[in-house]
Order: structure tokens, then sequence, then C-alpha cells
């Protein structure tokens, strides 16, 4: 199970595993204080793309789209968060104050996309000049 929470709630048992998966870090927490076991800083939109985006809802879908065009060119970023789904809750950490249209919320539906892909009898998917 792959979850989506903001870095400034407090951390719970049914969290699981936490990764902070944001570039930059959360504004006002001392890193001291925020429970988590990772910082996925690669996993996260490049600068460029998170500057352009700039929390903008209405140019969510292509920052959509963009991103997954980097997670696509870089399976070594995300393959360790998929692992860990598979095995267990994945609570992803983010600190953008839209809970629906943000880094996160994109990352969470691609794992969930590529955990659907290595069900049963399926073989390694190759991520090869793939763009979309």
């Amino acid at each position: 199970m792959i979850r989506c929470k903001r870095a400034y709630e407090p951390a719970t048992q049914d969290d699981g595993y936490r990764v902070l998966v944001d570039r930059l870090w959360p504004r006002g927490i001392r890193k001291e204080d925020l429970h988590m076991e990772q910082w996925a800083k690669d996993a996260s939109p490049s600068n460029e793309l998170r500057q352009r985006f700039h929390h903008d809802p209405s140019l969510f879908e292509e920052f959509r789209k963009a991103y997954q065009r980097e997670l696509n060119a870089h399976p070594e970023h995300w393959m360790g968060l998929l692992d860990l789904a598979g095995k267990g809750t994945l609570t992803l950490l983010y600190a953008a104050k839209d809970e629906a249209h943000n880094n996160a919320q994109v990352l969470a539906d691609f794992l969930e996309d590529e955990l659907e892909k290595q069900g049963d009898g399926s073989s390694p998917v190759c991520y090869a000049g793939k763009t979309e």
C-alpha cells in the first residue's frame, strides 16, 4: 500500500516506511523532528520541472506527464521504493499545501502502476526509450 502524507502531519504507526520525496527540505521542520526512514531526493522532480510547475494546479497535467517521463528515464531512482511498497505500507512525505496536486501523488500513482505491471508471472519491464 502506498500513501501520501504532508510532512507537517504527525507520524503514526499506520504510516509504515516513511520516505520524504521532495528535492528541498520542508520549511520550518528540523531534520531531527521529521520521523522518516529515507530521503529520496533523486525520486523527486528535477529542479527545472519543480520550478516550472511552481504548484500551479492549472499546470498539473503537464507536470504529471513531464515527471512521469523523468521517472521512466531513471528507474534506478524509484525501484527501491517499489520494493518497499511491495513489502508493506509506504508513506510518501511531501511539503506542498495542495494535497491533490503534488509530486508525491504522481509518484504514488506511478509506483502503483508499476506494482500492477509486476503481477504474478510477469517479466521485468524495460524502460529504455519510454517517454510516457
